[in-house]
């Protein structure tokens, strides 16, 4: 119900909460004279008469007022919780402590038994009704809602009798929930037995399918803080074997502070990933980002955007959001605008393989810190168009490198990929080759360069996750490439955070590379989606499998038997060794990649594998090493080759 607000922005009590009112009124009146009743055996001569009205006059007005100053200046009737009978009692015994003087000061007679009966009677009344009238609301909106939906919470944390009660008393449900018991995991079997809020704890996950058949459970409702994304998995395989729904509980902080309602969600892909919070230094983060101007490339993308909305949440003075994309930089711009941060949101469209548009960007905003997030990152398309990658990739963050380098920024930060290690495409040998120039530009430069390597994003516009999605909306079939294809996965706002934090610990030519877990099978990807879609693989739709494209692994590595892994201070982050092929000069391998840019694509792929010798070529492409002479033999390119 919308609040009714005259001129000035005073708030008027709704109809419901005058109602309330006059029944808290009428309560306390009657608590008087109950009292009165009960104290003289319910023989009321004259004078004991005169001194109830003197009562009536004196203790019930302090009382009411005193119940809506507790209150907050309105009263609610839509739950009866410990705190709502504390606040009944103080305000009872605050109207007590104040009337009793006021009776002394005006000579009202009125017997001292009479305020300790009250007491007691004024609390029972209002608490008996408040209670009434919640009982009787729950029923009528129970019968407006139909049949009840029978709930199991999966999990037990200190926090689960806020759950129960949140269940329980939340009105914008728009069906009835009935909470019929609560399972611990296996490890705290201990606990089966007991009761929470009144609720039991039946069983452990172990025998799952058991209650849900026993207890004729509609709906499981996971506490997702309570269990990995291996466990979520597996207990929304079980609800799916006896046909009932599972959701996740929203995070239990939320709830305790009121600022959602118990609103459970379907279980998403993000679940059974299972990535932890990452925890990063926010104070740290904050000082160094302050009121500082950064530059984000790429940033209408996935991982652009995002680490957009990450760093404006530490106050940046300016944030040039740059990206050749038009709608994207428009949708994107709006979007941190609505945010209404301190920070100055400043739109570029900007190609950033044009030198004099970027030099341009560089000297009007004199960026302090430069996030390089723009790349071209799908696999297939980069092998039939080298020359392009060569020119978006290594080329440009050439570009920007030494324009950050020229303009003196304090940090540059450029995001780079786990298909750069051992690449077996041209997009993960250009990265490797971007990782190699901003390693050269950083040992001559005063600014601070780092690259921060990390697998697959989750989500993420053109992945693997919303390309199944699509194709399991059309009905199937699920295109995947091969059956024991792996790859390392993480969230985006995960991502985003620890790129972030890697950039306030870069001294200069780092290459980090983030704690990705355990790498997960595509098939299973699949298959858990498909199950999230209450659908059956072989029987609703089928999983296609295509066989490995240009340039695709198997699996993919983070870092090579050369690089050794180094611990840095976050847990997530590791620093890599580098000790593979690198390159003595700058300048003759950009010219050696701009003279191929518009060359067929296996002297390009000759070139690249020239830079870095574990690119291995396509067999087609074996033939080609006579070309070599036109673009320069491996002997004619400076290379400095590992120990």
């Amino acid at each position: 119900m919308t609040e009714k607000r005259p001129l000035g922005g005073l708030r008027l009590p709704s109809t419901r909460d005058m109602a309330w009112n006059m029944v808290q009124l009428g309560s306390l009146a009657l608590a008087v004279a109950l009292a009165f009743v009960i104290r003289f055996e319910g023989i009321l001569d004259t004078q004991n008469i005169d001194s109830m009205c003197s009562c009536l006059g004196i203790l019930v007005p302090v009382q009411f007022f005193m119940l809506l100053a507790i209150a907050g200046g309105r009263s609610s009737i839509r739950g009866l919780t410990l705190r709502d009978l504390w606040q009944i009692i103080f305000g009872i015994t605050m109207g007590l402590a104040v009337a009793a003087p006021v009776a002394i000061i005006t000579q009202a007679s009125i017997p001292r038994s009479i305020w300790v009966i009250d007491w007691f009677i004024a609390i029972s009344l209002l608490g008996g009704l408040r209670g009434a009238a919640c009982e009787i609301g729950d029923f009528i909106r129970r019968r407006s809602l139909g049949p009840a939906s029978r709930i199991l919470i999966v999990g037990t944390c200190p926090s689960s009798e806020a759950v129960v009660r949140a269940i329980q008393s939340d009105n914008s449900q728009k069906e009835h929930r009935v909470v019929v018991g609560m399972i611990a995991k296996q490890q705290d079997r201990n606990l089966v037995g007991r009761s929470t809020s009144g609720i039991s704890v039946l069983g452990t996950t172990k025998n799952i399918n058991r209650i849900i058949d026993t207890h004729r459970i509609d709906e499981v409702m996971l506490l997702s803080q309570t269990f990995l994304g291996s466990e979520v998995a597996e207990l929304q395989k079980q609800c799916a074997e006896t046909g009932c729904t599972a959701t996740i509980i929203p995070a239990i902080h939320t709830l305790l502070s009121g600022k959602v309602h118990m609103q459970p969600r379907p279980i998403d892909i993000a679940d059974l990933l299972g990535r932890q919070a990452v925890d990063t230094d926010t104070d740290g983060l904050t000082r160094w980002l302050c009121n500082k101007t950064i530059v984000v490339t790429g940033a209408s993308g996935s991982i652009g955007s995002e680490l957009c909305r990450q760093l404006i949440k530490h106050g940046p003075q300016e944030l040039v959001v740059l990206d050749r994309s038009e709608t994207g930089l428009f949708w994107v711009e709006r979007e941190l605008n609505d945010a209404h941060s301190s920070t100055t949101i400043i739109p570029s469209i900007t190609d950033i393989t044009d030198a004099d548009r970027v030099s341009h960007v560089f000297t009007e905003y004199r960026p302090d810190i430069v996030f390089h997030a723009a790349a071209y990152k799908h696999v297939p398309l980069m092998e039939q168009h080298p020359g392009e990658a060569i020119k978006n990739i290594p080329l440009a963050t050439s570009i920007l490198a030494r324009a950050a380098d020229k303009h003196d920024v304090e940090t540059f930060v450029m995001i780079s990929t786990d298909k750069a290690v051992n690449p077996t495409s041209v997009m993960g040998c250009c990265k490797r080759v971007a990782e190699m120039l901003v390693q050269l530009i950083a040992d001559e430069s005063k600014t601070q360069f780092s690259t921060v390597r990390f697998g697959n994003v989750l989500n993420s516009a053109g992945s693997v996750v919303p390309v199944f999605r699509e194709q399991i909306l059309r009905g199937g079939p699920i295109t995947v490439t091969h059956p024991d294809i792996e790859r390392y996965f993480m969230t985006i706002p995960e991502a985003a955070r620890l790129v972030i934090q890697a950039g306030l610990l870069g001294n200069g030519g780092e290459v980090f590379v983030l704690d990705m877990g355990e790498p997960i099978r595509i098939a299973d990807l699949a298959h858990d989606m498909v199950r999230l879609s209450n659908l059956e693989v072989g029987r609703d739709i089928e999983i296609r499998y295509t066989g490995l494209r240009p340039g695709e692994k198997l699996y993919e590595e983070l870092f090579t038997e050369h690089e050794k892994l180094q611990d840095t201070a976050h847990p997530k982050i590791h620093s890599a060794e580098i000790k593979a092929v690198g390159v003595e000069s700058t300048d003759v391998v950009i010219e050696q990649l701009t003279t191929v840019l518009h060359r067929p694509a296996d002297e390009v792929r000759v070139l690249l594998h020239q830079l870095v010798p574990e690119y291995m070529l396509p067999k087609k492409v074996d033939a080609a090493e006579a070309i070599a002479g036109q673009i320069g033999t491996p002997q004619e390119i400076p290379l400095k080759r590992s120990a």
